[in-house]
Parts: C-alpha cells; structure tokens; sequence
C-alpha cells in the first residue's frame, strides 16, 4: 500500500465511521488484539483485505500514542507459520504482505492479507477448531462460517458423489414408466454404447445411471425419471412465491400474492415453475407481420434456463437436502437462488466464458437426455446457459442477469421488463418497415443502449457469432440506423439520422457520486438521473463488486448510501 492509498483509505473510513468489508483497524497499543486472528480468517476466506494496527476506531482513526509497532509486529509474525512456530495461529495461512508506514506524525502497521486458494480453504483460527474458528468478511464484521458454507469450502473443488449413491428403499418400482421409456427409446435411436451387447433393461438403466449395483435407484435416477422423488426426499422442490412488493413480508399487505410447490422429477418441477412464474408477469402483445405475438416482461427461455441451472447444478449433500429452490417473484425482479456455490473453480467473472463445470455430473447426464416435455430436456451441459440468459435479456434492452455467489448459496436476478418489451417493439415498427431477425433485433437495441458499440463487444454481451453481427449491422447500416465509426465500431443514429448519445446508468451513478462529498441513496441518485432504479440498483452492484463503489451499510440496512472509493 502506498503512502497516498493509506491516507485514502483512512479518509473514507473516517467518512463511514467505522471499517468495511475490505479493511480492519485494531488499536493494538502494546500486544496483539486476540480477535485479529478471526479478522486474518475472515480476510482470507473471503476476497482479501488490509489490518491497519495502530489506529484508533473509537477516537476517529487516530493514531495510538505510545503505540508499540515492533511488539505488535512480532507477535503477528510469531503467530504465523513465517514466526518458526510449531502450532500457528492460523490453519490454511493466507499470503500476507507486511509494512510500517509513516501516517500524521506517528506511524502504524499495514498487512495486507491475500485470498486462500481454492484448494486450501478454509482458513481458520487453530485455537477455536474447524467448526467454530473459520470466518468470513461481511461489511466490518467477522462472520463464523456455518455448517453448510464450511462444507463447501472443503469440498470446492471435489465432485460431488451425492448424485450417484444409491437411494435406500428405492427399486425400480419408483420410476416413471413413462419417461424412463422415453430415455431408453432415445439412446436405442443414437446407438448409445450403454445399451450395446445386450438387451436386458437392467443392465441398460445401470450402465446408464439409473439403478446402483445394489438394484436400488441413484440419487440422479430418482430425481430425474422417479414417479414422486418427494416420497424420499420432501423438500427437493422448487418453491415459487409471489410477493406483493419489492421485499418479502412488507408491512401492512399479505405475505405473498400466490405460491406453488412444484414437485415431481426434476424436469417437470422446472416446467411447472416456470408457468408459476410466467403466471404471475405481466404479457405484452406487438403486431409482427399480418400477425399477433405475446411476450412475457422476461423471456420465457432465461427464467427457464435459470430455474434449470438451479436445479441442476445445486448442492445434493446430505446437508442440504432439507433446502428447497427458491424463486421469488418481486413487484420489480425475479430471484432464482439454489443451495451450494460456485463449484469447481468458477467464479462472478467466469461464469459466461462457455466452459461448463458441473458437481453433479450423473444428473446432468440424465437431465440432459430427457425430453420431460415439449419444452425439451432442462439441461444441456454445454456451458452456454448463461451466455443465452444475457443475451436474451439484453436483447430485450433490459438489463443482463445479475449474478450473487454466496459460499453456501447462488443467487440470479432478473430485472422485470414492464412496459419496455411492448415500448421497444413498437418503436421498433416506427423505424423499419420490414422484420427484423433476431440478430438484428438484438443488436439495434444494444446499439440503441451503449450508443456506439463495437463487433467484439457485440459478440461478448450477445454470444452471436462475430460473422451473424457484422451482417446485422451492414443490414441495419443500409436501413440508416446505424453509421459507422471505424472498422468494425457503429454508432446508433436517431430517425433524422443525426448520431444520438446518452449518459449510460453507470456514467450517471459516478457523476453524482463524483459530485459529492457526502454519500448518496439510491433514491436521490434516481431522482438526479432520471433513470429507473431497478437499473441503477444493478450497475450499482457491479460497482461495489469491483470495488469502484463503497457502501456505507450492509443491503438490507435502509439507511445503505453509498460514496465512490477515494
């Protein structure tokens, strides 16, 4: 850390009171504080952060008077595997960097603490144990880690065999006769090498997957082609509910509008969720041709790819079976959220890089060869889920998924379209006379959006093949919509053809915060940009994940504002 990102620092904790979920400040006026072995826990289970020693909280971030930095130095060093000691501290030791530095006349100490790889975690306190010494970084606070997220750290990087242990009580007698014929038909038609040499249905459905060698039914079998899999496991459904506002059980209104368990084999579960779903927004109509098309406010096809990706890729252990997926339906989103993390490596910003990586592979198997209805199979197994989920959102000009990633949880919101499906379409109609494709759809709204946009761009926000965009845009540049800037870079232009630009939310959200010196809400920020809060509260977000941004309290607090990082 350099001496000006140290008075940077210090200067917005000064402005927030107190620290955040990136830095720690302890006293430590002659020894270690005991409880900075918890913060060194939490640093390193979570992103990283600095301990600033020698600064007083409680005084306004002042320097310690008499504040002993040798002794507090070698205390921590001694307390790490670096110190020579036989029993550390810290089990699973983050990297550290470890410097005095000079600040207002007196000088303190500065560690900064690096994330544990993957494969090490979790890091935590010896002393305390596994189970009560591992903790995580949530605003200023260290967090013990719960049973569940202290499972996933172990098992991060480990495949999960839940889906293929046998099922006790289970027999054949369980399945669905229907489907399991389906599949059987199917593989017999692409020469599957599962049904090769033999004609006995047993063999086939255990080279398949389906039935353990104990003749019971795997986990994957039941919860792919079982009749009812809730017989076994009751809370293995998706549980869709409808709120009448922006946050469950808002005061003075009814806890939720309507609610559906949907239950069977994993593939009717998500096709009966997403009509739940589709139940409960709002269909716009748009006269296409000589003809009428209805369109959900979301695309049918992102609330069924995330509702499968749920279901598919969810944590099957034994310590999370008792948890249902959710899906909440919100006056202003949709949120898709599943048992267990990122698995395997993945991460916010590799979620849409078109590797797919799967902890339950034997499910995913099944899932991916049962067609449980005109819909097709709920899963495909080739990564591009969320690439499509993008891009039919953003074709829509609303905004893209927002991803959450908690150790133990995953969440994905969808922004609600309301009327902007049915605006965009009719506009659409205003400057052409002639359909457009849905390449060429897409990318006049994003055009549209982003201003000026180039062919690489295009094809990182919408998936579409670089050669589909450039026709798109050679189509739309002959219709005048477009105008080019540079080889492969456009420019929208308006109906009198004159080039048309505008702030984008993220540009209006850091000129008013650039603006001030105090935090500002969400609220004032909707009110001095004129833009839709929904859509500032995503790219706000993104902009605290990056770190661009600073919350001055955690989500849930409706006091949050918010301050660009100094």
């Amino acid at each position: 850390m350099t001496p000006e990102a140290l008075e940077s620092t210090v200067a917005r904790l000064r402005k927030q009171g107190c620290d955040d979920a990136q830095v720690e400040v302890k006293a430590c006026k002659s020894a270690l504080s005991k409880d900075i072995w918890e913060s060194v826990s939490a640093f390193g289970n979570t992103r990283g952060g600095t301990l600033i020693l020698g600064l007083e909280e409680n005084e306004g971030f002042k320097p310690v008077e008499g504040f002993d930095l040798n002794k507090v130095r070698d205390q921590f060093i001694s307390g790490l595997e670096d110190g020579g000691n036989a029993k550390p501290k810290i089990a699973n030791m983050p990297q550290y960097d470890l410097e005095r530095m000079d600040f207002e006349g007196a000088q303190v100490l500065v560690v900064e603490i690096a994330e544990v790889e993957p494969r090490f975690k979790p890091c935590y306190v010896q002393a305390r144990g596994l189970s009560n010494g591992a903790f995580k970084r949530v605003d200023d606070k260290d967090i013990k880690l719960s049973s569940t997220e202290i499972f996933e750290l172990k098992h991060l990087l480990e495949p999960s065999p839940a889906d293929r242990e046998a099922v006790g009580g289970s027999s054949q007698d369980d399945l669905d006769a229907t489907l399991t014929d389906r599949l059987l038909a199917r593989e017999k038609e692409r020469g599957s090498r599962a049904l090769r040499g033999t004609d006995d249905r047993n063999v086939h459905l255990k080279r398949l997957g389906v039935v353990t060698a104990s003749g019971a039914l795997s986990f994957a079998g039941l919860m792919s082609l079982g009749a009812y899999p809730q017989e076994f496991f009751p809370k293995l459904i998706v549980d869709v509910t409808v709120h009448p506002g922006i946050e469950k059980s808002e005061p003075d209104g009814p806890r939720f509008l309507d609610r559906v368990l949907c239950e069977g084999p994993i593939g009717e579960a998500v096709d009966e969720a997403v009509l739940a779903v589709a139940r409960n927004l709002r269909t716009y109509s748009y006269v296409e041709g000589t003809g009428r098309r209805d369109e959900l406010e979301i695309p049918r096809d992102v609330l069924r790819e995330a509702i499968a990706n749920a279901v598919i890729h969810r944590e099957y252990s034994s310590s999370f079976v008792g948890q249902a997926v959710s899906v909440d339906v919100f006056a202003d989103r949709v949120e898709i959220t599943n048992p267990g993390g990122l698995w395997g490596g993945k991460t916010l910003e590799t979620l849409g890089d078109g590797q797919s990586r799967c902890r339950n592979s034997s499910l995913m198997q099944l899932a991916s060869r049962i067609d449980y209805s005109a819909e097709g199979a709920p899963a495909e197994g080739q990564g591009s889920g969320v690439r499509l989920m993008i891009r039919e959102m953003r074709s829509h000009a609303l905004d893209e998924p927002r991803f959450e990633a908690g150790i133990d949880y995953f969440k994905v919101v969808l922004q609600r379209g309301g009327m902007e499906i049915a605006a965009n379409r009719e506009w659409m109609g205003t400057v052409t006379a002639r359909p457009l494709s849905s390449v060429e759809r897409a990318v006049l709204l994003e055009a549209r959006r982003e201003q000026a946009i180039s062919v690489k761009e295009l094809h990182r926000q919408l998936g579409y093949d670089s050669d589909e965009i450039r026709e798109a845009l050679k189509t739309l540049e002959e219709d005048g919509l477009i105008k080019p800037l540079s080889k492969d870079k456009y420019e929208f232009a308006n109906n009198s053809g004159k080039s048309s630009r505008s702030v984008s939310a993220r540009e209006a959200i850091l000129d008013v915060l650039g603006e001030s010196d105090e935090p500002v809400g969400m609220r004032d920020i909707e009110e001095k940009t004129g833009k839709k809060i929904a859509t500032l509260r995503a790219q706000m977000a993104r902009m605290v994940d990056e770190g661009i941004v600073v919350p001055t309290a955690p989500p849930t607090d409706q006091s949050r504002k918010y301050m660009l990082k100094r």
